[in-house]
C-alpha cells in the first residue's frame, strides 16, 4: 500500500517546483526580470505585506491575473509580521510566504517574487528585533508549530525558493524596481555583478553587495541619481520603508510603495512607454478605494543603516 503524502512533503514538492519556475522564467536574465512589451501589457507592483492576508487578498482580487493573461504581478516582503499561532506558537507568515511559491507556479513567468530584506535575513540568519521578539525566532516557531519534526525540512524549502527569487525587474520604458537601493552610492563603489552573477551563500550575509541592496535606507537625491546611472534607470520603485500615506516620493528618481497598512497602495504601469515621475505617480492607486490623498510622505529615512528595531 502506497504511503499517503504528507502535509510537508507535498509545500517541500511546491517550494522546489517554485524555485525552478524562478529559474526557468523565459524573460529573466541573471538575477533581475526585464520585462518588455513582448512580454506582457503592464505591471502591478506592491510592496511589503509582513503577514497581512486581508491586503494580499485585496491586490489578488485586484490584479485577477487569470483575468489578465498579459499582465505581470510583482510582490515583496511577506515574512515576518501578521497574525501568530495562539499562545507561544509562533508568527503564522511562513503561510504567506507559501502563497508566494503557490502563485508562482500557477502563474510562471507572470508572478514574481522579489528577494526582500526579511526573506534575507532569513537566508542569511541575519537577526531582526521588533517590540523585543526575535522576529527570526518567531518564524522558525510558527514553521514547527505548523509542520512539526518535518519543520525543518519544510524550512530548507522555503529557502530554496527564496534564493531562487529575482532582486530586481527591471521594465521596458525606465523603471527599476527593488525593494530599496544601497546607501552611498554617489560616494562608495556598487558591485552591480550582483544583478548578473551566480549569488552564493556568502550574498545572504551582512555587507554583501546583495544586502546594501535590499537593507539600504539613504533616499538623498544624489544617492538615487548615482544608483539610477548605475543600474542604466530613469525611475525607482521600491518598498522597505513604513509611508504612512501609502507612498512616498522622497526625489525625482524615486517612489517608495508600502503595502502593509490600511493606507497601502500599488503601482499598475503599462510595459514599454516612457513615463515622467508625474506621470508614474498617477498610476499609484490606493489599495481600498479612490486615488491616494494628496502629500505623499515627502521624505522616510535617510541613512542607509539597518535598524535592529525596524519591522521594514
Amino acid at each position: 500500500m502506497a504511503v499517503a503524502t504528507t502535509i510537508a512533503e507535498r509545500m517541500i514538492d511546491l517550494c522546489r517546483a517554485a524555485a525552478e519556475r524562478n529559474r526557468a522564467c523565459a524573460s529573466r536574465a541573471g538575477n533581475v526580470v526585464e520585462l518588455l512589451p513582448e512580454h506582457g501589457d503592464d505591471v502591478m507592483v506592491v510592496a511589503d505585506l509582513h503577514g497581512n492576508r486581508l491586503n494580499l487578498r485585496r491586490l489578488l482580487d485586484i490584479a485577477d491575473l487569470a483575468g489578465h493573461p498579459r499582465r505581470h504581478l510583482v510582490m515583496q516582503e511577506v515574512c515576518h509580521g501578521g497574525p501568530e499561532y495562539p499562545g507561544d506558537g509562533g508568527c503564522m507568515s511562513h503561510l504567506m510566504l507559501e502563497d508566494m511559491a503557490r502563485l508562482t507556479c500557477e502563474f510562471p513567468g507572470r508572478f514574481h517574487f522579489l528577494l526582500s530584506n526579511h526573506e534575507l535575513a532569513e537566508l542569511g540568519d541575519f537577526p531582526i528585533c521588533k517590540s523585543r521578539k526575535m522576529l527570526n525566532l518567531m518564524f522558525r516557531t510558527g514553521i514547527t508549530e505548523m509542520y512539526g519534526d518535518e519543520g525543518e525540512r519544510v524550512r530548507n524549502a522555503y529557502m530554496e525558493f527564496i534564493a531562487s527569487c529575482p532582486i530586481a525587474i527591471r521594465v521596458a520604458g525606465g523603471i527599476f524596481i527593488s525593494h530599496s537601493l544601497p546607501e552611498r552610492c554617489d560616494r562608495d563603489s556598487f558591485d552591480t555583478a550582483v544583478f548578473t552573477r551566480t549569488l552564493t551563500p556568502t550574498d545572504w550575509k551582512s555587507g554583501s553587495g546583495l544586502f546594501r541592496l535590499v537593507w539600504g535606507r539613504d533616499f538623498r537625491s544624489a544617492n538615487a541619481e548615482a544608483f539610477a546611472k548605475l543600474v542604466g534607470a530613469e525611475l525607482l520603485v521600491h518598498g522597505h520603508e513604513p509611508c504612512s500615506s501609502g507612498y512616498s516620493v522622497p526625489n525625482g528618481r524615486q517612489v517608495i510603495l508600502d503595502g502593509s497598512g490600511p493606507s497601502a497602495c500599488y503601482l499598475l504601469v503599462p510595459i514599454g512607454p516612457n513615463l515622467t515621475q508625474p506621470q508614474l505617480l498617477a498610476n499609484v492607486h490606493k489599495l481600498f478605494g479612490g486615488k491616494p490623498r494628496s502629500g505623499a510622505d515627502r521624505h522616510c529615512g535617510g541613512n542607509g543603516q539597518p535598524e535592529s528595531g525596524a519591522m521594514k
